[in-house]
């Protein structure tokens, strides 16, 4: 490998590192103001919606909005089995079936 490479990627690294310790005691010493905490909040949901929603809605570079995309059929599954038993490893197991069934058997 060369050398500019490893120095680049220590180099993003070492300005990852310094940039989230410096906000951790930014943070520690100021307290987090309660409108940051709010906005915190919706970071893993975010994170999430921005993981899965393409997977659901594009097929071969278009979107994909109709009921031979079985992705999106079973995320629309999963999303009701989630809001309805609020359980976790309900909603991924059944999730992954309808994944499964929807994928192999052709329906």
């Amino acid at each position: 490998m060369r050398a500019e490479v490893v120095l680049l990627i220590l180099g993003m690294g070492a300005v990852t590192y310094a940039t989230r310790v410096t906000s951790f005691a930014v943070l520690r010493l100021t307290g987090m103001p309660a409108w940051l905490r709010r906005a915190v909040r919706y970071v893993p949901v975010g994170v999430l919606v921005a993981l899965i929603l393409p997977t659901l809605l594009i097929q071969d570079d278009t979107l994909a909005l109709h009921l031979g995309n079985h992705y999106l059929v079973a995320g629309v599954f999963t999303a009701l089995v989630a809001w309805k038993t609020r359980n976790v490893a309900v909603t991924v197991g059944l999730g992954l079936a309808a994944v499964f069934v929807l994928s192999f058997t052709g329906l």
